[in-house]
Parts: C-alpha cells; structure tokens; sequence
C-alpha cells in the first residue's frame, strides 16, 4: 500500500507543479519579456522485482522557457534597425518641416531682397527704394540667422540625447552585470536548472539595450552573459560592465563623440563606424549625413552670395560718387584651432567652393589641405587658392598636428549688414563713355562693365573713396584703335591683346576689355561705323546719381550661376543660382526624410514579424493555459483518487487484522 500511496503522492505534486506554472503564465501574459514556461516531467527510477520493473510514479524533471535564441535575435535585429531609423526619422522631419515651409524657408525672403533691388535699378535716385533695400537685406540676413539658429537648436537636442542615451547604455549594461551575477548564484546547481525569471528580465534589459545600440550577446558556461558592441569593445563581461561616456570630439571639439573608460579612467574615443544599429547609431547618422550637411550647405549660400554680392557692389558707386564696399559683412571661415592659419573665401573662386569640411595638416615641412568629403588634397603656401578657399597665413601647427577648417558651417548665422545708410547703395557705374559729336561716323559705346576697381582712386593720399582715374580717349583709324600709354586692350575668350575693329564685319558690335594703370580694368561693347579719326572716351561717373547700371548688374545675380562649379578647377562654370542651391537642399533633404521614412515602415513591419513568430513560440495564450489549468487540475484530482485508494485499501488491511 506504501508504494501506491507514494506513486499517488508524486504525481499529486507533479500536479500542483503544473498548476503553479500554468498559474504563473496567466498572471504574466502581461508582462513584457516574460516567456511561457512548462514543467518537464519525467518517470522516477522503477523499482525491480522478478516479474519485472515496477514504476514508482513520477517527479518534475525540469520548469523550462519556451524560448527560441534564433527567434530572439531576428527580433533583436529588427527591433535595432527600427529603433535606429525611428531615431533618425525623427530628427530629419525637423530639418524637412523648417526647409520646405515657405512661411519660414528662404526662397520667399530671397525673392523679397532681389525685388529690392530692382526697385533701385528702377528709381536709383529714390532713397526710399534704397531704404526699402537696406531693409530687406536686413530681412534676409535675418531668415539666414534664424534658419542656421533653428540648425543649431536642432543640433543641440541631437547632442543632448547622445549623451543621455550613453547614459542609458551605462545604466543597462550595470543592470547586465548584475543580473549575471545574480543569475550565478542561483544557478548554483548548474545551468541545467535555469533560474527563468531572472533569464527573462535579464533578456528584457538586453532587448532594452539592443534598441539604443547594436549588441552581440553571448553566454558564457556558468549562465552569465558576455555583451560586446561595435567590433568586439567589450560592455559586460560577467558581473563587470565598461563605462561609456560623451566627450568633445577630437577632431571636432563642437561635436561630441562616444568614448570607453578604461579602469585607469583614460577614455578612448570610438569611431562613428563602430558604434551600428540603435538610437544612437541613427543619432550619430543624422548628424553626419543630414545636419551637418544642411548646415553646411545653408552656410555655402549665404557665403556665397555675400561674397558675389559684394564683390559686385563694390565695383559700383554711391550716391556721393564714391566706390561700393561691402554691402555685407563677409561670414568668417572657422579654423580649429585658431592660430593654425587665417583662411578667407576667394571671392574670384567663389563658384568652386564647397559645404564640405577640410583638414589641414602639417608634415614638419609642408602643409596639406584635403578635402574631407571628397578626399581631394593640395600642397598648400600662404596666398594659395583651393577650391574656392585662399590660405592667408599658415603657422601654428607643430609637426604632425592639423587643423579642421569649416568653410561654411557656421556662416549662414554670421551674416550681418556691413551698411545702413541709404546713400551707400552702389547703384551706378564708376566709369563713364563720352563719344563727341563732331565724329563723322556713327560708332557707340554700350554694355560698360567693370570687372576691377583696383587702382582706379589715383589719389589714395586724399581718402575721399571716389574713382579719380584721368580721362582718356581712343582713336579709330584704318581698322585699329590706338589708346594712351599705360593702357592694353583685348578681345575674345580667353582674352588675348587686340586694338583691331573692322565696322565691315564687327559692325553689329565688338566686345573689348581694357586695363588701366593701376590695374582697375572694365569691358565694353564697340559698334557702328566711325568715320576716320573718330574717337571716343571714358573717365570717372561724376554726375552718376540717377546710374542704375551697377543695380542691375545686382539685380542680375539672383538668375546668374554662382554656384557648383562642377570642375573646381577654374576653366568649368558654376551650374545653380542661388535659388537653385536652396531647391537643391530642400529637395535632398525631402528625399532623404522620405528615404528614412520608408525604411522605419519596412522595419516595423519585419519586426511585427519577428515579433509573432517569438510570440507563437515563447508568448502566453490565455485560451491554452486555461485548457492546461482545466487539465492539471484533474490530474491533481486524479492523483487524490489514488491516495484516497490506497487509504482505503490500507484500512480494510487493519480491519482484517482486528
């Protein structure tokens, strides 16, 4: 009767075992990370007789997860990429909203300035086109500052949320830590008896981790687990975790980076390559590959329109008769650090530089300017010009050292007005063309244009800024204009001398080029046909106050290429106005959001995938665990049956024995 009554009692607490598991099931189907367990029963060892093997009931071999590590890294996987686009995502919808909104973009503001200044092309004379000028230039200058503040807000949030996701992986990877250890411990007996409980809010926390930063978890023989990111840096290493931290870049202190503290506290910094998958992957891909870029290319308009607008306006005269300056404060290129060297744009090379970064570096004999987006690189002297850049001055770096030069980071938002006076419009021409009347032909002069006002003040010592140059005259006679001493002439493209004009064939029109001493120089445009002896002159613009042909050769610049000179070489032609520039980033910055946005879709969807395929393995089903609790409690009710048996058989053995 004892064996009976012990067979009943082992299955009795298989039973409640059972009930106890299925129990737990249902009271977790919410839990996130939980995994359904089972009990693994198993017959005991049989007891021998000589008719045979007895068996002596059963025991609980075993709780175990319904848990699949091939499933659970197809959700890892996803679930990281996903994080990582949605991270992504969500800080280029900012850019796309700011840069596609008209109310706030730069196109209406641009269109606003350039009207400006065709309103003074119009009325020259009128000091309320020229305020009405001043003040949309301050109007544009301002959308400038604003778009490049609100870049720069942006890149704060993104430099904040780097740092405090590092926090987060610190925080995780010390709950790893302890998890291990706490998991050793129980675990004791061995990993055959797997502590579930702990397994499951272990994995949680690496799912957790998983989502702000790709990880490679792998577990180790006492039930502790190994986790490793990038290429193999270590983050957990039993019941040790390493130690994140967000430092100032060292090849950019504005920027931060990622770095491993070692346990000495030294910090070595990981590239951005390393660091894959995850929020803060999609943090530090947003940064690299769309705000910086955006900002670069936002500052590469404003530098290069300051620097054509100016370059034009200074070839023009005001009110008062005397030469442009700048109608804007030229934007800084910004060198780290700063005693590297003094670089400025060329503003004759203007159409060939970039939004890109450089380098400069410094070999112990030479320097080396290099191009960091495109790798292009150039033995580089003070007065040199690459790429749109001149290198003024050159010092400061020891042998082995480099500098980061940003050409136009941060020029969108130092951009300022340089006037503010009505009367320093440069609307008119310096020069001016005078044909006398007693010329027996019937030649012009038109189109003058000035291309350099150096030297045209001859009298420096008087400081009165005007164009002081002595007029001159040129004489046609048998198909050759000859003019002063000091003075060349040319033609054609590329210019080459020639004092020749033919009214049979060139009669419709001749375009010269003329440099005076001192080096000023300007084109104009021959026609007609002179008598013998005819002539024709050019001096200063004195009585110019109602000469509007510098403000149109302003206005001009909102249709003419500035931009992009796909060569960077000199010989090849810019290829985007302004206008053109700014659509250009407004559309690579659309197309790359859509891009990120497609790509978080098709992540969400693989990762619903995944998800129900762990599910349908690992999750709790209410409807199956109430079927299993209905079950063992019949086996547990089956069991009572066996031990109330073997009571009764027992007692009727005592009534026969009495």
């Amino acid at each position: 009767m004892a064996g009976l009554l012990n067979i009943g009692l082992t299955a009795l607490n298989v039973a409640q075992s059972q009930l106890s598991t299925t129990s737990h099931n249902i009271a977790n189907a919410g839990t996130e990370g939980f995994t359904r367990q089972r009990v693994v029963q198993t017959t005991n060892d049989p007891l021998f007789t000589g008719v045979g093997f007895f068996g002596q009931g059963t025991r609980v071999a075993n709780v175990t997860r319904a848990y699949s590590q091939f499933l659970e890294n197809q959700v890892q996987n996803a679930d990281n990429r996903r994080a990582e686009y949605s991270a992504y995502n969500a800080q280029i919808s900012q850019l796309n909203n700011l840069f596609a909104d008209p109310s706030v973009g730069l196109s209406t503001t641009l269109d606003g300035f350039f009207a400006g200044v065709q309103e003074v092309a119009a009325n020259p004379t009128s000091l309320a086109a020229r305020q009405a000028l001043i003040s949309t230039g301050e109007s544009l200058v301002a959308r400038f500052q604003s778009l490049d503040q609100r870049i720069d807000e942006v890149r704060q949030g993104v430099e904040g949320q780097i740092g405090a996701t590092v926090d987060q992986i610190n925080t995780f990877a010390r709950a790893i830590a302890d998890m291990n250890q706490r998991i050793v411990l129980a675990q004791s007996a061995g990993t055959s008896v797997p502590a579930n409980d702990l397994l499951d809010q272990r994995n949680q926390i690496v799912r957790e981790l998983n989502r702000l930063i790709k990880v490679n978890a792998v577990p180790d023989q006492n039930g502790s687990l190994s986790v490793f990111i990038g290429s193999g840096q270590t983050l957990v290493i039993g019941n040790t975790a390493s130690t994140l931290k967000a430092v100032p870049s060292a090849n950019d202190p504005q920027r931060g980076a990622v770095a491993l503290v070692a346990s000495n506290g030294t910090t070595t910094e990981l590239p951005e390559k390393l660091l894959t998958g995850g929020e803060i992957a999609g943090l530090l891909g947003f940064r690299r590959e769309a705000l910086d870029p955006a900002q670069n290319r936002l500052g590469l308009i404003a530098a290069s329109f300051a620097s054509a607008f100016n370059a034009q306006h200074r070839l023009g005269v005001d009110l008062d008769g005397i030469l442009g300056q700048d109608f804007f404060r030229q934007p800084p290129v910004s060198v780290q650090p700063s005693d590297a060297a003094t670089v400025s744009l060329d503003p004759a090379a203007i159409g060939q530089l970039t939004d890109a970064d450089y380098r400069l570096s410094f070999d112990g004999t030479s320097h080396t300017l290099t191009n960091l987006s495109t790798g292009n690189s150039a033995a580089v002297v003070a007065g040199d010009s690459f790429e749109g850049l001149r290198i003024d001055a050159l010092g400061g770096l020891a042998a082995g050292g480099s500098a980061l030069i940003q050409p136009t980071r941060y020029a969108a938002g130092e951009i300022a007005m340089a006037i503010s006076d009505t009367r320093k419009v440069a609307a008119g021409n310096p020069v001016a063309s005078t044909v006398p009347a007693a010329n027996g032909g019937t030649l012009k002069v038109s189109d003058i244009v000035v291309s350099d006002v150096t030297g045209m003040d001859q009298a420096p010592a008087i400081a009165d800024g005007k164009p002081d140059f002595a007029p001159f005259s040129l004489i046609w006679s048998a198909n050759t204009l000859s003019l002063p001493a000091g003075y060349t002439l040319t033609s054609g493209n590329p210019p080459a001398a020639d004092n020749s004009y033919d009214p049979v064939t060139e009669g419709a029109g001749k375009t010269f080029g003329i440099t005076g001493p001192g080096g000023f120089s300007f084109s104009f445009r021959l026609s007609g046909l002179p008598a013998d002896g005819d002539s024709f002159g050019f001096g200063t613009n004195a009585g110019g106050i109602a000469d509007n042909r510098n403000a149109s050769l302003l206005g001009a610049l909102q249709t003419t290429k500035l931009l992009f000179n796909a060569g960077a070489t000199g010989t090849d032609s810019p290829t985007a106005t302004l206008g053109n520039a700014y659509a250009q980033l407004v559309s690579r910055v659309g197309n790359k959001t859509r891009e990120v946005q497609v790509n978080e879709q098709a992540q969400d969807a693989l990762l619903a995938q995944a998800s129900d395929a762990r599910e349908a393995l690992s999750g709790v089903n209410l409807d199956e665990e109430a079927a299993n609790l209905v079950r063992f409690q019949q086996s547990y009710q089956a069991a009572g049956q066996v031990m109330s048996v073997a009571q009764r058989l027992f007692d009727s053995l005592l009534a026969i024995g009495r």
